[in-house]
């Protein structure tokens, strides 16, 4: 496994995306851990990618594990690592994998909760406007990914992350961006961990 590329600025979005994977009753760290590891392995060994494509996982039972290595390092010192999960936007995006697919399921309570504390942390950390720099994967690309539900909750994420503010944001700082849906009519995923484009030949700021 190569070390992974880190690059001294902090990233100005947050990605969130579902694995595909069935939904499993399973809230066990077992289960997480395993998960993880057959992550790691598929997109290394299917992929050929250099690691695990995102920077952090959550389980259903709301165990949060780092994705790619060096991300835990890199965002102490805010400075960001490079990940392999939005085609386009690598270079300047967190890629947060939540366990399942929520296409008409909602996530676990768990699971929610740990992804609203880890957005809360890394905007903390990287000074973002949650109501700005939290996007679903088909706001970036054509993909149904996080799935319809999931992606529809995304209004109420942003609000709970703005709550756990250190500093309180302004007023004209609570207005989302408008990015665009690109998930209309997209195909379903061929196979675990596949929920749509990953990577480009040239990544972008947007």
């Amino acid at each position: 496994m190569e070390p992974a590329v880190i690059k001294n600025l902090r990233p100005d979005l947050i990605v969130i995306h579902h694995t595909a994977t069935e939904n499993s009753v399973d809230l066990s760290e077992y289960r997480a851990l395993d998960l993880s590891r057959r992550i790691q392995s598929f997109h290394m060994e299917k992929r050929g990618w250099a690691d695990t494509g995102q920077q952090f996982t959550i389980s259903r039972g709301g165990y949060v594990m780092e994705g790619r290595n060096r991300t835990l390092g890199a965002l102490r010192a805010r400075r960001h690592v490079i990940g392999a999960h939005t085609a386009g936007h690598n270079d300047h995006s967190v890629g947060i994998e939540c366990e399942g697919t929520y296409v008409d399921t909602l996530p676990t309570t768990p699971l929610w909760r740990s992804l609203v504390r880890l957005c809360a942390h890394l905007c903390n950390m990287y000074r973002l406007n949650p109501y700005e720099a939290i996007v679903g994967h088909r706001n970036l690309n054509a993909t149904a990914c996080p799935g319809d539900i999931f992606y529809s909750l995304l209004p109420h994420l942003r609000r709970e992350v703005a709550l756990k503010f250190i500093v309180p944001l302004s007023p004209l700082m609570r207005m989302s961006a408008a990015l665009p849906d690109l998930g209309t009519n997209a195909l379903p995923p061929r196979h675990d961990f596949d929920h749509g484009p990953t990577q480009a030949l040239a990544s972008r700021r947007r």
